[in-house]
């Protein structure tokens, strides 16, 4: 796409925060003014990112600081916060205000699944989004996508003028029967479709590996940072255009520019060792959960569980077998929230979550772990 510079992405999901947990607008602007000196001008965001703090940290640290032909701005119409069609437009003006912009480059269909994609079909979604698009409010039309290859293709289909898609794409994911990152992005490319990949370090899973996972990483000379391999791994992926990274420190950006500036595609040891940490992962059998919070933020749990916070606790212990994650549980996630073993099994956390996890039964599992 035009005026896109470098193939590394500033994902505002996962920004600085401060200790009473909004934006850090000091270390966001840093990083900002970093990955724009070093050539790179895509970023990404969405009305429910940190509560609506994604939006105005960008006003304040990029839209208001840097003329408008200086970066690129994706935004989203996420579910949660439309039931009909007449509520479409007050929310898109709602979010270029926020974000202190008259228009967005990309403006994506939030989260499609074969669900939500009827939701949006019976309200009109994508004709008002294709009209705010002749206006010149949108500049390129796109989705992110959390479902089967099947799906996506009846999407594309049904709507050719969709211009880009985004999805979860990472070297655990690649070949996993239930994200099937593969298929999909073979579907994208079929279709001729550029690729945006979100969720590269899998949540930050990949950059913070278990320790025999790291050593297969060792071997490699030179070694570099355990996220680069995720990250490059997915913009060696045929048909990606842009890698997007959740980065919430200026040293995490650091390091993703230095290897994305010049990229190079992984080399034949790279793939192979990436090969091996995937048995590895395979074999511990962790919890695929991307800690988007779409359990929690669309519905409510009757009992307040922090089912993110828990499985990633979980995934944790399994690792790296350390007490402090018993403590964790028990003193921190449970305090203020329900524990895993209050779950009701009312299933609305299930509906909603992109990684079709059975939830339910996982809770049980946690709660076998941490309430013994």
């Amino acid at each position: 796409m035009e005026n896109i510079r470098g193939k590394l992405g500033f994902g505002c999901m996962r920004l600085p925060l401060t200790g009473s947990g909004v934006v850090d607008r000091n270390v966001m602007q840093k990083m900002v003014d970093y990955f724009l000196a070093n050539g790179f001008n895509y970023f990404d965001t969405a009305h429910g990112y940190l509560g609506g703090e994604s939006e105005k940290a960008l006003k304040d640290t990029l839209t208001s600081k840097y003329p408008r032909d200086q970066y690129i701005l994706t935004n989203k119409l996420s579910t949660h916060f439309f039931n009909k069609r007449e509520e479409i437009l007050p929310l898109f003006d709602k979010q270029l205000e926020a974000c202190g912009v008259s228009y967005f480059d990309f403006y994506l269909m939030h989260a499609q699944d074969e669900r939500i994609y009827e939701k949006f079909k019976k309200t009109g979604a994508y004709e008002v989004a294709l009209g705010l698009k002749k206006e010149g409010k949108i500049k390129h039309l796109g989705i992110s996508f959390h479902d089967k290859a099947d799906v996506l293709e009846k999407i594309l289909k049904e709507n050719p003028e969709i211009e880009v898609v985004q999805i979860q794409l990472n070297y655990v994911d690649y070949e996993d029967p239930v994200v099937e990152s593969r298929k999909v992005s073979e579907v994208a490319l079929k279709y001729e479709k550029p690729i945006i990949v979100m969720e590269p370090v899998k949540g930050g899973n990949l950059s913070s590996l278990p320790l025999d996972a790291s050593r297969v990483f060792d071997r490699l000379s030179p070694r570099m940072s355990n996220a680069s391999y995720a990250i490059r791994f997915a913009s060696s992926v045929p048909g990606v255009m842009m890698v997007l990274s959740g980065m919430s420190t200026l040293d995490e950006m650091k390091d993703n520019v230095s290897y994305m500036k010049d990229f190079r595609p992984l080399d034949s040891k790279e793939r192979m060792a990436i090969a091996e940490v995937c048995k590895i992962f395979e074999a511990k059998h962790m919890i695929p959960c991307t800690s988007c919070h779409y359990c929690v933020l669309e519905n409510d749990c009757p009992k307040k569980i922090k089912i993110p916070e828990i499985f990633s606790c979980y995934n944790k212990k399994k690792i790296f077998h350390n007490w402090n994650d018993d403590y964790y549980y028990n003193n921190v996630l449970v305090r203020d929230g329900g524990k895993a073993s209050s779950c009701l099994k009312c299933g609305k956390c299930e509906k909603v979550c992109p990684q079709h996890l059975p939830i339910r039964s996982l809770l049980e599992d946690v709660a076998s772990e941490f309430e013994k």
